[in-house]
């Protein structure tokens, strides 16, 4: 241990490595080497640093300067470039981002619903909350914002707030100083406002008062006892009492140490006002020029793509024969999907693509495709992504017919760019190869609507043409109280008297998939629920979250009992759990019959059926069949053991249903009990969530009975559920 301390000690102190401000520059009146010593980050490299530090420089004479580059920058260059464009198309003038007055309306009704998602600086969570508490009204007010919301200042915003809206009163220092601090409501929040209130109590020059800001800053015990006394000279001087001018110069001390420059806040709240303004009055070209810089973050295209969906914007899908790389604007007013967030297809392909289509104009087919485009560039797992996207719909009969044929369209285009270097032609020029990919197109069933969605989130990161619960939806509407996307309808704040703690939301019951979990520990969760009509956050804690964790898995089809109540901050809904239970559970506990509806019989139809129950004998679910032909229709129970049903051309022998062994490669749909018994049911799994994919769709519900619900049966016999009354 003493060696280890004693190398510790020589090691002290030492310079550990250079290093150097990412975006510092140093400006000299000649050049550098004049002033201060460099070097070369590397051998050859043009990156040329000073030898001094930032205070040494300062110190010498030279100039420094921090320059930040930012992505919203280039978002509002490219979306001005788009609605240019647009506008030149019709004839309209040119707008200049720079020239915008600062009182636009539509923009402070942006600010004051918070509806700030790509913003720039307002569109965190927090920031959100701060502008739906403070509800700016005019520019200085972003500014203030955008200088308050840091670590030290926060503290001050809910004072900022009450006294913008006049219910807490409007305290100064000194009445001299209400000039200075009237835009703030009487709380220094500048830098200037410290230097300004130096100037006009204490007597300082605009120079001394810059070396008090800077002094304050740093907090230097012995500079700071200078400048103290220095201060209450001055306050003095101007009639002030020593109690007074220590009581003041302490209060700028405390606001100097985390007060931020104006003229930094006011150029961020420009860029942020800017985009605000771009997001009100054209939506579209903002959306996609915000989509275009992040298409390799697929989280944050979701986000942007839920947002466009909430402010009512149509994204079109990706197309081969109507999308560029980035995504873009339409005249109609949507979104196209941009081919360069398609993942697993590189800028070359998508550059390719969209400069062929240019040239040559639309693509007429997958072999017009393959043959056009610059094979380097597009190999088979590009035209794989690119089928699995939707982005050669166009091309094809469906997805599974483009599928099948990628493998001989790349084969026949390589062959054919082998045969136009050669020289190769046929009698009359043209191209043998070309004639083969047409002849041969194979066309197969296209693919059901899951495997549709698994590969559009393979390749785009989310669902673009349906959503997984829309097999389910006639099940979810009868067990949930309502969609997700219709909660409005049915949600009724809880009267105070009805409130329990913590639990005070409406009693409702949801069910949608899981698509995110967030856990907090190993105590909380916080889990994203998706249908085919909306989306909520779902919160479980304690005791709830460690009962059901086992269930809360990505794409599982859950039924959640909660409290419903809106969530404060976001405005939308959220839903504290109470019970977690899977689709199939929820159908054991609420089934009391199984109806077999019948769309034809024939000579075999009663052996058929007797095999197709094989194995669930036994239990008590009352079984019944509902058969229908030109002459009329009845339904048939079947009977229980002892008695017999006659039912189309032949006596069923009575059946009743038992619990069945379930093959491992199969999941069972249970439906639950008559008379307090059960039974269990087995269906082929999906692959993507492991419940029967519905085939065919009946409804026929129990008089009196609100809820009936129908699911597919092996042998293409559909099946029937009734529930309960309520």
């Amino acid at each position: 241990m003493r060696d280890l301390v004693d190398l510790a000690i020589k090691l002290e102190d030492l310079t550990r490595n250079a290093g150097k401000h990412a975006g510092g520059v140093v400006i000299a009146p000649s050049a550098l080497t004049d002033f201060a010593p460099l070097y070369a980050e590397s051998a050859g490299s043009d990156g040329i640093v000073t030898q001094f530090d930032k205070d040494d420089v300062e110190a010498i004479g030279l100039v420094k300067f921090d320059f930040l580059g930012l992505r919203t920058l280039t978002i509002i260059d490219w979306a001005v470039k788009a609605i240019n464009a647009r506008r030149a198309r019709k004839g309209e003038a040119a707008i200049d981002i720079a020239m915008l007055p600062l009182d636009d309306a539509g923009v402070y009704t942006l600010l004051k619903k918070a509806h700030t998602v790509a913003v720039f600086q307002l569109e965190s969570r927090g920031m959100q909350g701060m502008l739906k508490e403070a509800k700016p009204d005019r520019f200085e007010d972003i500014i203030a914002l955008v200088s308050l919301f840091r670590p030290g200042p926060m503290d001050l915003i809910p004072s900022f707030c009450r006294r913008k809206h006049g219910t807490e009163p409007i305290e100064y220092p000194d009445p001299r100083v209400e000039p200075v601090l009237a835009e703030t409501y009487g709380i220094m929040v500048y830098q200037e406002q410290v230097m300004q209130m130096a100037q006009i109590v204490g007597g300082y020059s605009l120079g001394g008062a810059d070396l008090l800001r800077r002094a304050m800053g740093k907090k230097n015990p012995a500079e700071m006892a200078k400048q103290r006394e220095i201060f209450s000279d001055g306050a003095a001087k101007n009639g002030l009492s020593a109690a007074k001018a220590d009581a003041i110069f302490d209060l700028m001390e405390k606001f100097a140490g985390y007060g931020f420059n104006k003229s930094h806040a006011a150029a961020y709240a420009l860029v942020a006002y800017q985009t605000a303004w771009l997001k009100v009055h054209y939506p579209a070209e903002f959306m996609a020029a915000v989509l275009s810089s992040d298409m390799d973050n697929t989280d944050k295209v979701v986000t942007f793509l839920d947002e466009a969906n909430a402010m009512q914007l149509v994204v079109r899908p990706p197309d081969v024969n109507a999308a560029d790389y980035p995504f873009a604007a339409e005249d109609d007013g949507s979104i196209r999907y941009g081919l360069g967030a398609i993942k697993g297809v590189g800028r070359a392909a998508c550059e390719a693509i969209a400069s062929e289509r240019t040239r040559g104009g639309a693509y007429a087919d997958l072999a017009d495709f393959c043959r056009r485009v610059d094979a380097h560039k597009l190999n088979k797992r590009v035209l794989e992504a690119l089928v699995l996207s939707g982005a050669l719909d166009a091309l094809g009969p469906n997805r599974a017919s483009l599928m099948a044929q990628v493998p001989e369209a790349m084969k026949a285009a390589e062959q054919q760019a082998r045969d136009a270097q050669a020289g190769q032609n046929d009698m009359f020029g043209g191209s043998v190869v070309q004639i083969s990919i047409k002849s041969h197109f194979t066309i197969v069933d296209d693919w059901p609507l899951q495997q549709k969605l698994v590969g559009e989130r393979e390749t785009l990161g989310h669902y673009l043409s349906g959503h997984p619960t829309e097999a389910w939806r006639e099940l979810m509407v009868q067990i949930s109280d309502a969609p997700l996307g219709e909660l409005a309808k049915i949600y009724r704040p809880p009267a105070p008297e009805q409130r329990r703690g913590r639990f005070n939301g409406q009693p409702v019951v949801i069910a949608g998939m899981l698509t995110a979990l967030k856990k907090r520990g190993d105590t909380m969760a916080f889990a994203q629920i998706e249908d085919w009509s909306g989306r909520i956050e779902v919160s479980l804690f304690r005791e709830t979250f460690v009962e059901f964790a086992p269930l809360l898995t990505r794409d599982a089809m859950l039924v959640i009992e909660g409290g419903l109540m809106i969530d404060e901050f976001s405005g939308g809904f959220s839903l504290r759990t109470r019970r977690v239970s899977t689709l199939s559970e929820v159908c054991e506990r609420q089934a009391r019959l199984l109806r077999v509806k019948l769309n034809g019989v024939d000579a075999a139809f009663s052996a058929r059926l007797r095999r197709l129950l094989a194995g669930h004998i036994g239990g008590k679910t009352p079984l019944r069949l509902s058969y229908k032909n030109a002459q009329g229709q009845a339904e048939l129970e079947l009977a229980r053991a002892g008695r017999t049903a006659r039912g189309a051309r032949e006596v069923v022998r009575p059946v009743a249903l038992r619990q069945p062994r379930v093959p491992r490669r199969l999941r069972a749909l249970r439906a639950g009990g008559h008379a307090r018994r059960r039974a269990s049911f087995v269906f082929p799994a999906t692959p993507m969530t492991g419940l029967p994919e519905p085939s065919r769709w009946w409804t026929r519900p129990e008089e009196g009975c609100s809820r009936s619900t129908t699911s597919s049966w092996p042998l293409s016999l559909p099946v029937s559920r009734a529930w309960p009354c309520e």
